[in-house]
């Protein structure tokens, strides 16, 4: 069943979910906004699976593959908890489901920006940045992905990205307004400020490489260009979703206006975070 959803508002959107009678909708902790009082919440550590499924037969069977099944659903859950919690993502989800008539729920991100509501069909994942899980139904597996070895070596950082597989809508949020693009359009390759990346489709290719060599101009850019060091690459052909404002430069823009700015004319590699 499709997941009914609508995304309002401007500068901070917001999206207004209508689940039918039984139909569960999970959120990250924190995205919740208001429900209707038919609409059940409850705040559990695993994601809408849980865990493994049992087997066996016979009562002994029953039995034996009860507890086991019990024990792979605790370890299941204690790897989501580790893994969301390495990743700095919240430990818990909050679960909604409409009892007996049709309810209402709603959710918000926790940036100005846009909201954007994927369509999983079962053939595709989607990758997106940490964070930018708002909400989905139960039939949508979140997961982490940490983008390590090559690429990690490769731009001098290791990355971590949220994973959703299954089938089912995915509602996410990012910073400033989004722009969607395929690489295949622009010769199979973009590069994109590491922070601009938004949510991108199972076979895109995703990297990061150097902002030039070692030598003056690219010393030039990382130090005054204010980029960095690295630069996302995203090849192949595919959905790509980016945004226009970066959280780092929504920090340095409120620490300017309060009088606190620590960055200096030279940003970049100079750039102060200190509070």
């Amino acid at each position: 069943m499709t997941l009914q959803q609508e995304i309002v508002g401007n500068a901070m959107q917001m999206a207004v979910v209508t689940l039918h009678p039984g139909q569960t909708v999970y959120c990250e902790a924190g995205k919740f906004l208001f429900k209707t009082p038919g609409v059940t919440m409850e705040t559990r550590l695993s994601g809408p699976s849980g865990g493994g499924a049992p087997g066996g037969t016979g009562a002994s069977g029953a039995a034996a593959a009860g507890m086991g099944g019990l024990l792979r659903q605790a370890m299941g859950t204690a790897m989501q908890v580790g893994q969301r919690a390495l990743a700095g993502e919240s430990l818990a989800f909050q679960h909604f489901t409409a009892q007996g008539a049709e309810g209402t729920v709603g959710f918000a991100g926790v940036l100005p920006g846009e909201m954007r509501a994927l369509e999983l069909d079962g053939t595709r994942a989607w990758f997106a940045e940490k964070d930018a899980f708002v909400a989905a139904e139960s039939t949508v597996e979140f997961g982490i992905a940490f983008q390590g070895g090559r690429t990690g070596m490769k731009g001098g950082e290791g990355f971590v990205l949220e994973k959703f597989t299954g089938r089912g809508t995915v509602i996410i949020a990012g910073a400033g307004n989004f722009i969607d693009l395929d690489p295949a359009d622009f010769g199979g390759r973009i590069e994109v400020d590491t922070g601009c990346v938004v949510a991108f489709e199972e076979g895109i290719r995703y990297g990061v490489q150097r902002v030039g060599g070692l030598d003056r101009q690219g010393l030039m850019n990382a130090v005054f260009g204010g980029e960095g060091l690295s630069l996302a690459t995203l090849e192949g052909r595919g959905r790509v979703i980016l945004q226009s404002m970066t959280i780092e430069g929504l920090a340095n823009a409120l620490k300017k206006a309060q009088g606190g700015d620590k960055q200096g004319p030279t940003g970049g590699l100079f750039s102060s975070h200190a509070g």
